[in-house]
């Protein structure tokens, strides 16, 4: 597997831009591990929660697993100032003034530059002059299984809790193929809605990046936090227009999925690597939403599937 196969992610602190909300935090000593975004700010508000003890959590995991894991090229040396300058901000502001991601640490995959004091080298050797010691590509969950391509970093780092969330980008199945494989949530963003400036560019008519958490919730909150318009990237004048007034994480609610129509395409056949547990677990899916209350229409035809789906030559 060559060192293009797979990209890398950085470590960084992201001082976000959603408004965060106000609830308290009851119950025993606030656990990192699991952690969402809301348990977060939750945990900052009842001061049971600092930004460096955040980010010295995940220094830590990252410094204990990354050796076996393989899903960060790189750590941001300012990531405690980073921390101290968040909680300071903390502590001059109300929380509700601030942003909802503030002073939580993110994964950035390794095409997507940072002004910060880290390369951004899409793990290739042509954008570095030092070399990268290995390839990344190990699942945390299988360590000889494959975790899928090419935003796997992001994707094993959040499973592994090396990070809350992440950032991702897709041209053609890199966000949506890494969160499968390492059971984590992926969005793959509509081309435009995100901007794709500073990002190392593969297709401009298919490049878009994403967030990459452990729940739908997170991310969303990611999501919400990244879409709109910059001048710098043409694509996101059109898309920005249909960004929802208030956001998506509105839209988050237990009957979501009532009266959505969604189909299964089983022609060509989905190619399972474990036959005995694989699509016992595949049908299932199905069953669980059904009982959400979607309309599921089974064997749907769509006109040259088998050439959406050919990997590219």
């Amino acid at each position: 597997m060559s060192i293009h196969s797979h990209i890398f992610t950085l470590f960084l602190l992201l001082l976000a831009l959603l408004l965060s909300a106000s609830i308290p935090i009851t119950g025993h000593e606030f656990s990192i591990k699991e952690a969402t975004v809301h348990d977060f700010r939750m945990a900052f508000q009842q001061n049971k929660l600092t930004s460096r003890k955040l980010v010295r959590f995940y220094l830590g995991e990252i410094h204990k697993l990354n050796p076996i894991l393989r899903g960060v090229i790189e750590v941001n040396p300012d990531a405690l100032l980073q921390a101290d300058k968040a909680d300071k901000e903390k502590k001059a502001k109300s929380l509700r003034s601030l942003r909802g991601l503030h002073g939580i640490p993110i994964l950035l995959k390794d095409n997507i530059a940072t002004k910060d004091k880290m390369n951004t080298t899409a793990g290739s050797f042509a954008l570095l002059k030092s070399v990268v010691p290995r390839d990344a590509g190990v699942n945390p969950y299988v360590l000889s299984a494959t975790p899928c391509g090419s935003s796997s970093g992001s994707a094993i780092s959040v499973a592994a809790n090396l990070a809350a969330v992440s950032l991702g980008t897709e041209t053609m199945g890199s966000i949506l193929c890494p969160s499968h494989f390492n059971s984590v949530v992926g969005i793959k963003p509509t081309v435009g809605l995100t901007s794709r400036a500073g990002v190392v560019p593969i297709s401009p008519r298919q490049d878009t990046v994403g967030p990459i958490c452990r729940t739908v919730s997170d991310a969303v909150e990611v999501l919400d936090v990244i879409v709109g318009f910059d001048k710098r990237d043409k694509a996101t004048r059109t898309a920005s227009k249909y960004i929802p007034r208030g956001g998506y994480k509105q839209f988050l609610n237990a009957n979501g999925l009532k009266g959505k129509r969604l189909g299964i395409v089983r022609n060509p056949p989905y190619m399972f690597e474990n036959v005995s547990v694989q699509p016992q677990v595949f049908e299932h899916h199905f069953h669980t939403l059904r009982q959400g209350g979607a309309v599921l229409v089974d064997h749907l035809k769509i006109a040259n599937i088998d050439v959406s789906l050919a990997p590219p030559e």
